[in-house]
């Protein structure tokens, strides 16, 4: 197949793996919720008190299905169930047609039930004034559904298509009143939608992933060699920084991951402000890389597991979009170490940032078990250190955690050097090679979670390695 034709392959099995994916996680979900209908089979709300001074507590408009929708469906959409408590108090619920409690309630001085928050419970009232005596509730004829009477009261309606509104009163119309509701739906549409969202999602899955796979061994075959490392990128032990164009390349020649990052001698004080935004179509096509990446990495360790071999296509592929998102993170935000735009390709060019990662012809079968969580916790906690974004508080007063967001530490280094840059004209060169140092850390750890080695990353930074 040629790069064209494998190109169209992995577009078209990212977006149906990803549409699949989605749907059946949604029938999951959906299955869940279907499952976890309690009281009767009803999805509640907590009971919760509305006091208003008013004559009428109406909620705002319950729109089923929009209009033009017909007036009576072929299949049972769902029940909803009112509850309204008032111990001493008759009290009236009922559920009718929008217009038909607007007229009946003109010029009646009421209260509609904008919003409410459960956590903690919070409602939101809005008073429309009026001066208007209503007639009883329980005299008129347009009700759908109504319940009245001293103590709890309990209204269950079929839904169907128009425009509905719930009105809370006193049975004999007085203002003022103080009520317990609560708010239950139950439908057995639930269970078999969620099932048809699963099928259709797992069958989509079925086509999208051979051809995201069949895509990326297509273009893994289209790369050079992935473990070549030509002469411009040997690792090898540096003299002195002396040119104002050394940079700085992947660690010690014993470990099989290298990374290159050389450092531009003329970079523009101010470009750095909007690489970001300038690399935007970069992050769009990385989105969709990462999730091929994750779905050839589940396939390579299937078959590492059974054969001990990682499919060389697919291990071409994935250090193809290493390399992509590194240039892009040399270029934005991980280093700003250059001004030229990154290119569009998996392979290798001229670009002043690169990664290679040599080949391993064998990989261990047991390993790969627990390699990419159990042995990688220590370097992910160094590297959630480097690149972690959130810090961690206790509320008091709601006794929950609260994140606050803030800059990682191997951000903040980028700043300071850009901002140095911007005043001196010059990115620091020590700062430089220290913030190559920890990329390095992280890509080794990137290399080594994603199986492509089996030697187990080293605790340095390796700022020392040039070329």
């Amino acid at each position: 197949m040629n790069r064209a034709g494998s190109i169209a392959m992995l577009i078209i099995g990212i977006i149906l793996s990803i549409i699949g994916a989605s749907m059946a996680a949604g029938g999951i979900a959906v299955a869940w919720v279907a499952s976890d209908q309690r009281d009767d089979g009803y999805f509640t709300s907590p009971t919760e008190r509305y006091a208003v001074a008013s004559h009428a507590l109406v909620s705002p408009r319950l729109e089923a299905f929009g209009e033009g929708t017909a007036e009576r469906l072929p299949f049972d959409v769902g029940t909803l169930r009112l509850r309204a408590a008032e111990p001493d108090a008759e009290i009236f619920i009922g559920l009718a047609p929008q217009d038909e409690v607007d007229e009946y309630l003109a010029g009646v001085n009421r209260t509609e039930l904008r919003d409410v928050d459960f956590d903690p419970f919070r409602p939101v009232y809005r008073n429309i004034s009026g001066s208007a005596a209503p007639a009883e509730p329980g005299s008129q004829d347009f009700w759908a559904a109504s319940a009245s009477g001293p103590g709890e009261q309990e209204l269950i309606w079929d839904i169907e298509p128009g425009n509905w509104t719930v009105v809370v009163m006193n049975a004999d119309a007085s203002p003022g009143f103080s009520v317990d509701l609560q708010a239950g739906f139950r439908s057995e549409l639930i269970r078999p939608a969620g099932a048809i969202v699963l099928i259709i999602g797992l069958v989509t899955l079925a086509i999208g992933l051979p051809l995201l796979v069949i895509g990326a061994v297509g273009l893994g075959r289209n790369q050079p060699e992935a473990g070549t490392v030509g002469p411009e990128t040997t690792p090898r032990r540096a003299a002195p920084v002396t040119g104002p164009t050394a940079g700085v390349v992947a660690g010690p020649p014993s470990y099989p991951v290298h990374l290159v990052a050389q450092l531009d001698p003329a970079l523009s004080r101010w470009m750095w402000l909007v690489k970001w935004f300038l690399a935007i179509p970069h992050f769009f096509v990385l989105f969709f890389l990462w999730f091929a990446f994750a779905v050839t990495t589940l396939v390579a360790w299937f078959a590492i597991l059974f054969t001990g071999r990682y499919p060389r296509s697919l291990f071409k592929f994935n250090v193809g979009v290493l390399r992509w998102n590194w240039r892009v993170a040399f270029y934005a935000y991980a280093a700003a170490g250059t001004d030229r735009y990154p290119p569009f390709t998996l392979g290798r060019t001229d670009y002043p940032a690169d990664i290679v990662v040599e080949y391993p012809e064998r990989l261990s079968r047991g390993l790969v078990l627990i390699k990419s969580w159990l042995l990688l916790i220590p370097h992910l906690l160094i590297v959630a250190a480097i690149t972690g974004s959130a810090t961690w508080g206790w509320q008091v007063q709601s006794g929950e955690y609260d994140a606050t967001g803030g800059l990682s530490l191997l951000g903040l280094l980028v700043l300071v050097g850009v901002v140095a840059m911007l005043f001196t004209g010059n990115y620091p060169r020590p700062l430089f090679a220290f913030i190559i140092g920890l990329n390095r850390w992280i890509y080794r750890v990137l290399a080594y979670g994603s199986l492509m080695r089996d030697e187990y990353p080293p605790f340095r930074l390796d700022q020392d390695i040039e070329t």
